[in-house]
């Protein structure tokens, strides 16, 4: 989900309790804190050897130990939240939204937003675990043991020699050693 997407969901509802959901059944304690908003810029090169770019924004939930609240936060109170950290660091429209969470239960992870529902009095963030894969995959390439083309180190190219004419070319200065 794109954070322009994510952030007009949240201001269609900002009356409603936000809510986040980690894993089946289970959901952040509603005394969570969002401790900070993140933008990554990433950079990295596949084993394809193709240099990729993209941006992240993260949100970033803390559940303060021992302290326990019947009702979440507004929608209205994160979009404050989100309003102080765009006056500062103006975040990417484009950019992907992963929301960084974890506690004693549940090791901290970034995961993606699955799906926002209304419900109950709330705005639920459904959230599931990131995937790893292999980008040469999404360019129609393939991985694996027989993917030369991707995760394999590119193979020498080499130069065909006549052998006939071998005492031409290897003398000082032949350019064939």
């Amino acid at each position: 989900m794109k954070w322009s997407d994510f952030k007009t969901r949240l201001e269609k509802h900002p009356e409603l309790e936000l809510q986040f959901q980690y894993a089946e059944n289970n959901r952040v304690n509603a005394a969570y804190h969002i401790t900070e908003i993140k933008q990554a810029p990433i950079t990295s090169v596949d084993c394809g050897g193709v240099v990729n770019h993209w941006t992240e924004v993260i949100i970033q939930l803390w559940e303060p130990e021992g302290q326990q609240q019947e009702r979440a936060m507004k929608v209205q109170k994160a979009i404050s939240i989100i309003a102080v950290v765009e006056k500062a660091l103006p975040l990417a429209d484009d950019a992907i939204v992963k929301i960084e969470f974890g506690n004693a239960g549940f090791d901290t992870r970034q995961m993606l937003p699955n799906q926002i529902i209304v419900q109950n009095g709330e705005l639920l963030v459904d959230l599931r675990p990131d995937t790893v894969q292999c980008k040469a995959q999404d360019r129609g390439g393939s991985c694996g043991p027989a993917a030369d083309d991707c995760c394999a180190p590119a193979k020498p190219k080499l130069q065909m020699i006549n052998l006939a004419q071998a005492d031409a070319c290897c003398t000082p200065g032949g350019g064939c050693c």
